[in-house]
């Protein structure tokens, strides 16, 4: 009885320790080289992320909670009730509700996981005691259809092609694994477990049609994760399934699934869905190193990093449009897209759909991508996601969000866009954006490093305490001191000395023109490289050492292919990651249209204040057109009247947070 006593408390033991695991866990996963630290190990203290955390932690955690437990409004978690028998009704709110509620048990848990705050634990409990109870004895869990049933006694699942229950169970099972590394808890992980469960048995009696109804292919990502975390191998053979099927019956661009993955050659359609199914997709590369799937991860990453993305990061130009394919040729194939990539070079600006959760959904692909490679243009890619177009969702104060982000504003735009407005405290035609926002704000210290083989990469910078063990059991204990992005100083303290030599790589952004290390104070003038964007020292370090890397980023004028017609002989301004943007708070009785910025500008660097959010600002004198008076004419003579003013730009993340305003991230340029 004894043995067997400590044989359950050893496997107790050996669960909890399991869960320590970062949100994206790969410390098993055979094709990836970088493994994520643990969830918990990377603490902010200072500085720009220690100030977004706060906010996430204060304002943008607690808010959403009480939006999506709210019996009065959104409705979410009221479906979950209704579902389980605890409540009356019927289902209220769009189909992925389900979806977004899990995003807020996500966000909860990587608050959690920072700051055991009891109150969150206990909250999670009780919500996840409902899921628990609304779920169907084979499994199956959609509060949608499930209330429906209730009301009609028809069981229907997966008929409808343009139903997010897919979506649904993606985003439970990786709120699960978060919750579970998290916690230590099974509550949510055992809901998943048997939602996967109903999935396998699911598709093996699927019609074609039904098992390519998945639109927004969250589970990829969920059902991988959540073979990492149980083990179990049925969880993998199911992943590698669907994204097999994918295309092998008539499917669609908006989809990305006309044809089957391995045979894209271009991105087209939806931008949340694309890029949600190239993240599930490099998960399931990490797991089975099939090549053919790293080889069309590849063209697509070139075809939107090359042809598509913007110079915020944003995805996703077109609110409507018609999909490449047959353009030129079969007219009859044109298909109607969505909230979707455009043709290359196709880059609107007032009109740039650029939805929140494809933004994230790159950050999520791009993260993988440097697991699975260690080459920092994934990081670099990941780095202008977090500072420009996912924090441009979310206010400064952390209460009201965009669903848009697009790269210009006019109040004299003479149509009515979609989610136009200003921000709003709950978007009420779809607020999938702020969970998805929210959680990757709270989840952002996981990405900050990765242990490889050969040493601990610094990913990301921003001041933090380390505490991880490298893959041969090295502990390293460490503090980033830093003023990131402001300044490209990043001084890393060892707070534990090691026991035997560790490399350190340190990824040098792009944007960097000069770069200088030392160790103690003594510059090191032979440093290591990994060819793919990172420097390499290797000491055996002492207990106080310090590792200093200095990056100069200036000011950059940026320009963009010629082919992107709308920002033709125009430059945005990047300073670091940071793009910025000209708003019309800071130009008052000037149109922000009318700035021209010269090539030659000399540029100065000021500290501000938005919204209660520090920020770099940066000031010039740039040369303004005299005010035109067009009175309704489509072209008039050349104004040449021009003069001289000082000008101030911000951040991008930071417009439209001191009420609604015109704002532009291109200007035009005299060179």
């Amino acid at each position: 009885m004894k043995k067997l006593r400590l044989f359950i408390l050893s496997l107790l033991l050996m669960n909890i320790t399991s869960a320590q695991k970062g949100i994206t866990n790969t410390s098993a996963s055979p094709f990836a080289p970088l493994k994520s630290v643990n969830m918990g190990e990377v603490r902010f203290t200072t500085g720009f992320w220690a100030e977004r955390f706060a906010v996430c932690r204060d304002a943008m955690v607690p808010q959403l909670w009480n939006t999506y437990t709210s019996k009065d409004f959104c409705y979410a978690f009221e479906n979950f009730r209704i579902a389980a028998g605890l409540d009356t009704g019927k289902f209220r709110g769009p189909s992925f509700h389900d979806g977004d509620f899990y995003k807020t048990l996500e966000a909860m848990a990587a608050m959690f996981a920072a700051t055991k705050d009891k109150k969150l634990d206990t909250e999670m409990d009780e919500a996840i005691a409902v899921i628990a109870k609304a779920q169907k004895e084979d499994g199956y869990i959609y509060t949608k259809s499930i209330i429906e049933q209730q009301k009609n006694g028809k069981a229907k699942m997966f008929d409808d092609k343009l139903s997010f229950e897919a979506y649904n169970f993606g985003h439970l099972m990786t709120a699960a694994c978060v919750h579970y590394r998290a916690t230590g808890k099974t509550s949510l992980l055992d809901v998943a477990k048997k939602a996967a469960d109903f999935l396998i048995g699911f598709y093996n009696m699927a019609t074609p049609e039904q098992a390519r109804n998945a639109i927004c292919p969250s589970h990829y990502m969920g059902i991988v994760e959540l073979y990492r975390t149980t083990g179990e191998k049925k969880y993998l053979d199911l992943a590698k399934k669907l994204v097999d099927i994918r295309g092998t019956t008539e499917g669609t661009d908006d989809n990305s699934d006309r044809l089957p993955f391995r045979e894209m050659t271009s991105v087209n359609g939806h931008a949340v869905r694309a890029n949600y199914l190239f993240a599930g997709v490099a998960d399931l590369y990490a797991e089975i190193g099939d090549t053919t799937l790293m080889h069309t991860l590849k063209i697509m990453w070139d075809d939107v990093v090359k042809h598509k993305m913007y110079v915020t990061g944003g995805c996703g130009a077109l609110y409507d449009g018609l999909s490449m394919e047959g353009i030129s040729y079969k007219p009859d194939s044109i298909q109607k897209i969505q909230q979707a990539y455009g043709k290359a070079y196709q880059l609107p600006n007032i009109t740039a759909h650029n939805e929140t959760c494809a933004n994230i959904g790159n950050l999520l692909w791009n993260w993988r991508m440097l697991q699975l490679t260690g080459d920092s243009r994934y990081a670099d890619v990941m780095e202008l996601e977090l500072y420009n177009s996912i924090l441009s969702g979310i206010s400064m104060d952390g209460t009201k969000y965009f669903y848009t982000n697009p790269l210009a504003a006019s109040k004299e735009y003479p149509y009515d866009l979609r989610w136009s407005g200003g921000r709003q405290s709950y978007i009420s035609k779809s607020n999938c954006c702020p969970p998805n926002a929210i959680r990757t704000i709270a989840e952002v210290s996981d990405y900050m490093y990765s242990v490889g083989q050969e040493g601990l990469y610094v990913n990301l910078y921003g001041s933090n305490e380390l505490h991880t063990t490298l893959s041969d059991g090295t502990p390293i204990v460490l503090e980033q001191t830093t003023n990131y992005p402001w300044d490209g100083k990043i001084t890393i303290t060892f707070k534990q000395a090691t026991s035997k030599k560790v490399q350190v790589f340190l990824r040098i952004p792009s944007g960097t023109t000069r770069l200088s290390l030392k160790i103690n104070g003594e510059y090191v003038e032979t440093y290591g490289s990994t060819g793919k964007g990172y420097v390499a020292v290797i000491e055996k370090w002492k207990t106080g050492d310090q590792l200093t890397l200095d990056l100069v980023m200036p000011v950059t004028l940026l320009e963009s292919n010629p082919l992107v017609e709308e920002t033709r002989n125009q430059v945005a301004v990047k300073c670091g990651p940071v793009v910025y943007c000209l708003e019309s708070n800071d130009v008052p009785g000037t149109n922000v249209f009318d700035v021209m910025l010269p090539a030659n500008a000399k540029w100065q660097t000021v500290p501000t204040t938005i919204a209660g959010g520090k920020v770099m600002a940066l000031q010039t004198t740039a040369m303004v057109k005299t005010k035109e008076d067009w009175n309704d004419r489509l072209y008039q003579k050349l104004n040449t009247e021009i003069k001289p003013k000082t000008i101030r730009l911000i951040p991008y993340y930071a417009w439209a947070n001191r009420g609604q305003s015109d704002m532009t991230v291109w200007m035009p340029v005299m060179r």
